[in-house]
């Protein structure tokens, strides 16, 4: 069970989407977080990081430039170990 407070602009329009939908707050709030859980852990950790892996840049000594490979191996590692 979970409880959360809302700011009353967001509240407002929370009641009012539920209202538009003809369910409860409740029921509204529950699926909205539904979907969210859903989306969020349906992306792999390889697409929610990818404007980040093989960015790093350094002084020309090769390490950061295998960095982005090494990184994509290791999360695929652990992906598949779940």
């Amino acid at each position: 069970m979970r409880s959360l407070r809302l700011e009353p602009r967001l509240d407002e329009q929370v009641r009012l989407a539920a209202e538009a939908e003809g369910t409860s707050v409740s029921e509204f709030l529950r699926q909205a977080a539904a979907e969210r859980a859903e989306r969020t852990l349906a992306q792999r950790n390889s697409e929610r990081l990818a404007d980040l892996i093989g960015v790093v840049r350094g002084g020309g000594r090769g390490r950061a430039r295998d960095s982005g490979a090494a990184f994509a191996e290791l999360l695929a590692e652990r992906q598949a170990k779940r």
